[in-house]
């Protein structure tokens, strides 16, 4: 920033004007990053990057209310789950609650379920209130309500039970009628790559037991893993947008018809093109107040997970194009920068909150719990201003891992590249249990306090474990020794997910490096998470370890 301000008093006047622009999105993610923002989508002159959320909010889906937008995304076996995301501009959103406190059945979901739980959900407003219906892939469809989704929603209905039923949109038809249209998940089911139309009651008291596959993957050429419809009406026509050709690489069509039950027209309308942005995936079509067509989507970035990016859209004969159609194909690919949608009045840069000091009395949204949750297991006062957790069973069901255990508390990886930096103080007791900073997929490392197997000594540690959910133990690649009970804990996630470990005893020092790097990988059907824990085979009494705060930073 200096330098750009020494810069600026000795150009012309129209670099001036370029520099001026500079130094005006520095000081926008200046600002950001000092209210606990990490990345940056709004570019603060009027253009935003993509992604809009570089963090793992996958099979999302967008409803726009009187100029205020929700989103909604799966959150698995996570608890809290059902993510609900506020904006005014579609770019810069803030998490405001989740729909689901814990997950149902509460003590199926005690145990954690990796890939299972909330899948593709879908946010609707009709009648006067917010409308989530999702999926669970054991148990069938469910819905949930509230008149202000930053309240409290009401407890989760299973409207149709099943296993295999999956990614349900609803419509409240114009003639009055009112249905239900989803996928099928072959793992469960035996099928997939069809859509398949049920009729309900408008307040979802009843669903069909009938149904009849209205998009059939099979009957079009190339289509396979036809999956997380959304349902619209337009001009006559009923629109379907719905992805096929699977996460990593797939692409993004459209299906008209003029009769609900078809026949259907099918036409892809974004695919990965000459753009660095592999296989856009489904999303959700939003009509803003100002008369303009947006759609969101994510990108599957391997350990990151799903991330968040924001298109511009047209209609064309009654198709729409998303993104960017280079040659007039009709086949949009996905922009990297483009102008903000439209929006009243001066929109505030608010990325998303991440650090925490933890000086609340509830703990802070940005944290979600391996498993459904006992409030027992941490407290935000015993002392005020820090984390406690207390050390809880280790569960060994894959190995002696992390990867079943339900009490670890975990965010979401908020950034490309960045440092996160935590202090943890150890009770007495927990010098011998494990505690630490975690960074949690199929394969995780950790770094943090156990004791020597053989000495019982204290001892700061780099440990890893490779394929936890088929089965591994973890190993100590290195360890120090330590005669305190308070450390810094510091990880460095570069470009492309490879994370260092480094520690400090004294915060006048310097971190000292411990391990090796490390490749995070991603979770069962999720990114990598960043996150703590304290475990111990059998947890004793006053045992607990203390979190004075996590602040991720940007790398230089």
């Amino acid at each position: 920033m200096q330098m750009l301000l020494r810069l600026f008093r000795h150009t012309s006047i129209f670099s001036k004007v370029l520099l001026a622009l500079m130094i005006l999105v520095n000081v926008s993610t200046a600002h950001a990053a000092e209210n606990g923002g990490i990345w940056q989508a709004d570019l603060g002159n009027g253009f935003y990057k993509n992604p809009v959320l570089h963090a793992d909010y996958s099979d999302l889906d967008v409803v726009a209310v009187n100029g205020h937008y929700y989103m909604t995304s799966s959150s698995f076996n996570s608890a809290p789950g059902l993510p609900i995301l506020h904006s005014t501009d579609l770019v810069n959103w803030q998490l405001i609650n989740y729909a689901l406190p814990q997950q149902v059945p509460l003590d199926h979901f005690a145990t954690p379920r990796h890939g299972e739980g909330v899948w593709a959900p879908n946010i609707r407003f009709h009648d006067g209130k917010f409308w989530i219906f999702y999926p669970d892939p054991d148990f069938g469809i469910y819905v949930t309500t509230a008149t202000d989704p930053a309240k409290a929603w009401s407890e989760p209905k299973l409207i149709l039970a099943g296993k295999g039923i999956i990614d349900p949109t609803p419509l409240w038809d114009a003639d009055g009628k009112s249905y239900l249209l989803h996928g099928w998940a072959k793992s469960r089911a035996g099928f997939n790559n069809v859509l398949s139309l049920r009729e309900m009651a408008a307040d979802t008291s009843w669903v069909s037991d009938k149904y009849v596959h209205i998009v059939d993957g099979s009957k079009l050429k190339g289509y396979r893993t036809i999956e997380g419809p959304k349902f619209y009406q337009r001009n006559g026509y009923y629109y379907i947008f719905a992805p096929a050709g699977g996460v990593d690489l797939g692409w993004q069509s459209v299906y008209r018809a003029k009769n609900i039950e078809g026949p259907y027209e099918a036409k892809i309308v974004m695919a990965q093109g000459n753009s660095v942005t592999n296989g856009p995936h489904q999303g959700t079509w939003v009509h803003t107040e100002f008369g303009e067509d947006w759609f969101l989507h994510f990108q599957a970035k391997k350990a990151y997970g799903r991330i968040v990016h924001l298109q511009p859209m047209q209609w064309i004969n009654d198709w729409p194009v998303i993104g960017i159609d280079k040659d007039g194909d009709g086949i949009g690919q996905p922009v990297q920068q483009f102008k903000k949608p439209k929006a009243a009045g001066k929109q505030a840069i608010t990325p998303l909150v991440v650090n925490d000091e933890f000086a609340q009395t509830s703990l802070g949204l940005t944290w979600q719990w391996n498993a459904n949750y006992q409030d027992s297991w941490y407290s935000l006062t015993a002392p005020p201003g820090q984390l406690r957790l207390f050390t809880q069973p280790k569960i060994k069901t894959t190995g002696d891992n992390l990867w079943m255990t339900p009490s670890l508390i975990m965010q979401k990886i908020p950034a490309d590249q960045f440092a996160v930096v935590s202090k943890i103080t150890l009770s007495q007791e927990a010098l011998k249990a494990q505690s630490g900073l975690v960074l949690f997929g199929e394969d995780y490392a950790w770094i943090g306090v156990q004791p020597d197997k053989i000495t019982g000594k204290a001892n700061i540690v780099f440990v890893h474990c490779n394929g936890a959910r088929k089965g591994c133990d973890e190993s100590v690649l290195e360890q120090k020794e330590f005669d305190g009970q308070s450390v810094e804990l510091r990880m460095m996630m570069q470009p492309g997910a490879s994370a260092v470990f480094s520690y400090r005893t004294d915060a006048s020092q310097q971190f000292t490096i411990i391990g090796e790097h490390f490749q995070a990988v991603r979770g069962r059907w999720v990114g990598a998470k960043i996150g703590f824990f304290s475990v111990a085979e059998k947890p004793q009494k006053n045992q607990y370890m203390d979190v004075d705060y996590i602040r991720f930073n940007e790398l230089d």
